[in-house]
C-alpha cells in the first residue's frame, strides 16, 4: 500500500511536468504558426504584392509608363525604376537620390531583402515578360518588413540550448509549484489522519470535522472507530468499577458470617463440649454458611440488576390472575394461613410483559414485608389497575426518619425486631421494578399503616425486550 501511494504521487507529478512541457511546447508552436500566417496574410502586404505583379499592364513595350501608372504611383508614395536585361536603368520616376543606376544580380538582392534606400521604404521586384524588362517599386510607408533567418546546424543546436534550457527551467519552475500545491492538499488530510490516530491512542475521542474529499470516508470509519472505542472504554470502565463495587460488597458483608463461623470452629477445635454444644455449635456454622450463600446470591443479583447485566425474559401475562395466584399462594404457606390478605382489581384481563420469575419475587417481597412486619391481625389489601398494583396495610407504618433510607442494602427499621433474611429483598425487589421499566414508592405513618405503588409502563417493557 506505501508503494502504491508513492508511485501514483511519482506518476502524478511526472505527469504533471509532460503536461506542462507539452503545452508550452504546443503554445510555442502556435504561436510561431500564427506569426507566418499572420504576416503572410497581412492585408498590406497582399495589398503591395499584388500592386506590384499587377503594375506591368501600365508599362509598354518602349519602357514607357502611362499617366495612369504614375499617378498609382502618386497616391501609394511609390517610386519605380526599369531595368534592362543588363540591370542598367532605363527609365525612372519618384525615384530617390541615392538610388544606384545600374544593378548587379546582387545589388537586386540587396536592395529587395534590406532596407538599402530608407528605413521607411520596402523595395518589391517584377517584371514585365513581353519585352524583358524588370522593374523596382519602392514603396514608403507601407508599414511592411522582411526578416531574414539564417540556419545552420549549430546555429540551430545554440538556439534550442539557449531557449530549450529556458523552457526546461520554466516547467521544472511550474511543475515544481504545481506539485507543491498538489502535494499540500495530498499531505494535509494526512496529517490530520495522523493526528486523529494519536488521538486514539492517547484515548481522546472527540469528534472532528470532516473535510470534504475523496479522504471523507476515511474520517468517517475513524469517527466511527473513535466512538466504539469511546463506547468500549466506557464499558470497561463501568466494569472496572462495579468488579471493584462487588469486592467491596463481599468482603464487607461476609465479615459477620465468616468471624460467626471460625469463632464456633475455634469452639470445636478446642473440646470439652458437650454433645448437644457440638450439635448446636454445628447447626449455627451450617446456618451461618447458608446465609452467606444466600447473601452471595442476592448480592449478585442486584448488582446486575442495577448494572443492567441481568438478561430479562420478558413473557405476555394476564396481571390480575398473576397477582391473584401470588396471594393464594402466600396463604397457603403454613406462616400466614391465618393472615388477612384482600384481594382486588379493576378488571379481569390486563396484559402485561413482564419476567415472571423476577416480578414473582419482587411483588412477594413487598407482600410478605407489609405481614412479617406487621402484626398478626394485620389487614393487608392487594388492588390491580391497568398499570398499577398496590399493597397497603394498616400496621405499625414506619416513621419519617427510617422511610427515606427504606431501599438501602442492609437497612432495617427501628420499628422490627426481625434479622432474619440477607436485608437485600427490598432493593432487589426495587431494581426488577425499575429493569422492567417501571417505578415504586413507599409511603408511610408511624400507627396509620404503608402502601407500596408499584407503576408499570408497558411501553418501556417491550422496548426493552427487543
Amino acid at each position: 500500500m506505501k508503494w502504491r501511494l508513492t508511485a501514483r504521487f511519482l506518476f502524478s507529478v511526472i505527469s504533471i511536468v509532460i503536461i506542462v512541457i507539452f503545452v508550452n511546447t504546443a503554445i510555442l508552436i502556435g504561436l510561431l504558426i500564427y506569426q507566418q500566417v499572420s504576416h503572410f496574410n497581412s492585408t498590406t502586404a497582399s495589398t503591395e504584392e499584388a500592386f506590384v505583379r499587377a503594375f506591368e499592364q501600365y508599362i509598354d513595350e518602349s519602357g514607357t509608363i502611362s499617366d495612369e501608372g504614375l499617378q498609382q504611383l502618386h497616391q501609394r508614395n511609390a517610386w519605380i525604376q526599369l531595368l534592362d536585361p543588363n540591370g542598367q536603368v532605363i527609365n525612372s520616376h519618384f525615384a530617390p537620390e541615392n538610388a544606384l543606376s545600374h544593378y548587379a544580380p546582387v545589388d537586386l538582392i540587396q536592395v529587395y531583402k534590406y532596407k538599402e534606400f530608407d528605413v521607411d521604404t520596402t523595395v518589391y521586384v517584377g517584371s514585365k515578360s513581353e519585352n524583358d524588362i524588370n522593374y523596382l517599386i519602392g514603396i514608403k510607408g507601407s508599414g511592411v518588413s522582411r526578416y531574414v533567418a539564417h540556419l545552420s546546424g549549430e546555429s540551430t543546436l545554440k538556439l534550442i540550448g539557449k531557449y530549450g534550457l529556458l523552457i526546461v527551467f520554466a516547467d521544472l519552475l511550474v511543475a515544481t509549484l504545481v506539485g507543491w500545491l498538489f502535494g499540500r492538499a495530498l499531505t494535509k488530510p494526512l496529517y490530520a489522519m495522523i493526528e486523529r490516530i494519536q488521538h486514539l491512542k492517547n484515548h481522546k475521542h472527540l469528534p472532528i470535522k470532516m473535510p470534504k474529499g475523496i479522504y471523507q470516508p476515511v474520517f468517517e470509519n475513524l469517527n466511527e472507530v473513535s466512538s466504539e472505542l469511546a463506547a468500549y472504554e466506557q464499558e470497561r470502565k463501568r466494569l472496572e468499577i462495579m468488579r471493584e463495587e462487588w469486592i467491596s460488597n463481599v468482603s464487607h458483608d461476609m465479615k459477620t458470617p465468616l468471624a460467626s463461623i471460625r469463632g464456633y470452629a475455634e469452639l470445636l477445635n478446642d473440646g470439652g463440649l458437650t454433645p448437644n454444644e457440638q450439635t448446636e455449635y454445628t447447626r449455627i456454622i451450617e446456618k451461618q454458611s447458608l446465609h452467606m450463600q444466600d447473601l452471595l446470591d442476592d448480592l449478585n443479583l442486584t448488582m446486575r440488576l442495577r448494572h443492567q447485566q441481568l438478561p430479562l425474559s420478558f413473557t405476555e401475562v394476564n396481571i390480575v390472575h398473576f397477582i391473584r395466584e401470588i396471594v393464594i399462594d402466600t396463604l397457603n404457606m403454613p406462616q400466614y394461613e391465618q393472615a388477612n390478605i384482600d384481594f382486588d382489581a379493576n378488571t379481569n384481563l390486563i396484559q402485561h410483559s413482564i419476567d415472571i420469575h423476577f416480578m414473582r419475587r419482587a411483588v412477594m417481597n413487598f407482600l410478605h414485608n407489609a405481614l412479617l412486619h406487621n402484626p398478626q391481625d394485620v389487614n393487608v389489601h392487594v388492588l390491580v389497575e391497568e398499570h398499577s398494583i398496590t399493597i397497603s396495610d394498616d400496621g405499625h407504618g414506619i416513621s419519617a426518619e427510617d422511610l427515606p433510607h427504606i431501599f438501602e442494602r442492609y437497612y432495617r427499621g427501628t420499628n422490627t425486631e426481625l434479622t432474619h433474611g440477607t436485608g437485600l429483598g427490598t432493593a432487589i425487589a426495587r431494581d426488577i421494578i425499575e429493569a422492567h421499566g417501571g417505578s415504586v414508592t413507599i409511603t408511610s405513618e408511624e400507627q396509620q399503616g404503608t402502601t407500596v405503588s408499584i407503576q408499570l409502563k408497558e411501553t418501556f417493557q417491550e422496548a426493552k425486550t427487543q
